[in-house]
């Protein structure tokens, strides 16, 4: 009895622990807007600084930069967590040089911009899709496309349901919050997910269940993957086969979902989130030709 008290009593501190840290990411300043601002000005544009409110009133904050040989095409970057819009400068530089116009969002209690928590899509979601909303407004682009890292990976996964992009590319994303939370507690004890699907599967739920009484919010519908089996945007998804952070089963479950219209890349030797470095020609290849393929002639409609 005295046991299994003391594991009740450890579950509960430890499910609290965990969802204070889901809800409290850190927040990273913005240090290198003058960096950003040379990098547009070497495509002949100018780097804005603008804003969107979201649906539940957060102000949302975002830098706007259109190249001057534009290709009539934009893409909207979004980060991971801890991170802001910075972190997608490079692959910015990227969509510039090839004469799409970008637009980079920090996602909401992230950068610059309001909300007073993440909740790793299920409002990003809508953040999203009044983005898009603003670049079809303000730029008239002929298809808007989305790319996101980890975090952002998975809220551009979940923005596919309603947001009408021409195709989207998402990097070591999350299959479903509950799936990661699993994960993330093995990680905390250096072990794999198994501790968390059984030892302290109790304090994960619990930690769910925290969300909901103290932030209102319902973690565990978080899910790329319940979110692409309805949608026909074409998705690349793009994963490391040594991404010890999220690993690669995560984007085979999301495409096992929607094999007809997403595509995966594993890539050897890439960590989390670093295709990129592991392999840079064959990424910046496959990501400008898979917006190319996937362009306004070849829109299709977001859900069947």
């Amino acid at each position: 009895m005295r046991m299994f008290a003391s594991y009740a009593v450890s579950s509960f501190a430890l499910a609290i622990f965990l969802g204070k840290l889901a809800f409290h990411p850190q927040r990273l300043p913005l240090n290198y807007r003058a960096s950003a601002q040379t990098t547009a000005a070497r495509f002949g544009a100018t780097l804005e600084d603008v804003s969107v409110t979201a649906s539940d009133g957060a102000e949302l904050q975002a830098w706007f930069a259109r190249p001057a040989n534009s290709n009539g095409d934009a893409v909207i970057l979004l980060h991971g967590v801890a991170d802001n819009r910075q972190g997608m400068g490079g692959l910015a530089e990227l969509f510039l040089s090839d004469g799409y116009s970008v637009l980079l969002p920090d996602s909401r209690a992230h950068g610059l911009s309001g909300g007073n928590f993440p909740t790793y899509g299920i409002k990003e979601a809508s953040d999203v899709r009044a983005w898009y909303g603003w670049l079809k407004g303000r730029d008239r682009p002929n298809c808007v496309f989305g790319i996101g890292e980890s975090m952002g990976a998975a809220i551009v996964l979940q923005a596919v349901r309603t947001t009408p992009f021409c195709a989207v590319v998402a990097e070591s994303p999350f299959a479903s919050f509950r799936q990661i939370a699993y994960i993330r507690v093995g990680q905390v004890f250096h072990v794999g997910s198994w501790l968390g699907r059984t030892v302290l599967r109790p304090a994960v739920e619990l930690a769910l269940i925290y969300g909901r009484l103290t932030r209102g919010v319902n973690l565990a519908s978080a899910s790329p993957e319940k979110s692409v089996a309805g949608s026909r945007v074409p998705i690349l998804l793009i994963h490391g086969l040594a991404d010890s952070n999220i690993p690669p089963q995560q984007s085979e479950m999301i495409r096992a979902r929607n094999p007809a219209d997403i595509t995966l890349w594993e890539v050897p030797n890439a960590g989390h989130c670093g295709a990129s470095s592991a392999a840079p020609v064959d990424f910046n290849a496959r990501a400008i030709a898979w917006f190319a393929m996937h362009g306004a002639t070849q829109h299709i409609a977001v859900v069947r």
